[in-house]
């Protein structure tokens, strides 16, 4: 097939089929005329990286699975090399995931302190001569 009908059937573009090429991922075949030639597998190999990035792979982390394809493994995660990106990838989600329950353990220590500062200042208004509520948002009354 060419690289329209290539791009077509993969959901992508002729110009991120042209950089998958330049950067290696994509093999080169030309017809007699020139004219860039695909198959089956390359649309296979197409898949693995779009699968991939959709996880959040960026496009160098697919280079093992694509070769482990290239090679002629039934799947890209059957090698070595990718199963390493793999172990990687969970390492890098898990610190991820610590940062991420470390700011939420601090914004919901905010949200605390605020409620009970603004649960003080309603107590307060209650008192005779005590201030007046503000909106924050508004400034009036509430």
């Amino acid at each position: 097939m060419r690289i329209g009908e290539l791009a077509a059937r993969a959901g992508t573009t002729t110009r991120t089929l042209r950089y998958y090429e330049a950067r290696g991922l994509l093999p080169a075949r030309r017809d007699g005329k020139g004219h860039r030639t695909y198959g089956e597998a390359d649309l296979r190999l197409l898949e693995q990286i779009r699968t991939l990035q959709d996880f959040g792979f960026g496009l160098e982390e697919t280079r093992p699975f694509v070769e482990c394809l290239r090679a002629g493994h039934p799947e890209g995660d059957s090698c070595p090399a990718s199963l390493e990106v793999y172990r990687r990838k969970l390492d890098e989600l898990d610190a991820l995931i610590g940062q991420l329950s470390a700011v939420r353990e601090t914004v919901a220590g905010q949200l605390r302190r605020a409620e009970l500062a603004r649960d003080a200042l309603a107590a307060e208004a209650l008192v005779p001569g005590g201030p007046e509520p503000v909106c924050e948002l508004g400034g009036h009354a509430r």
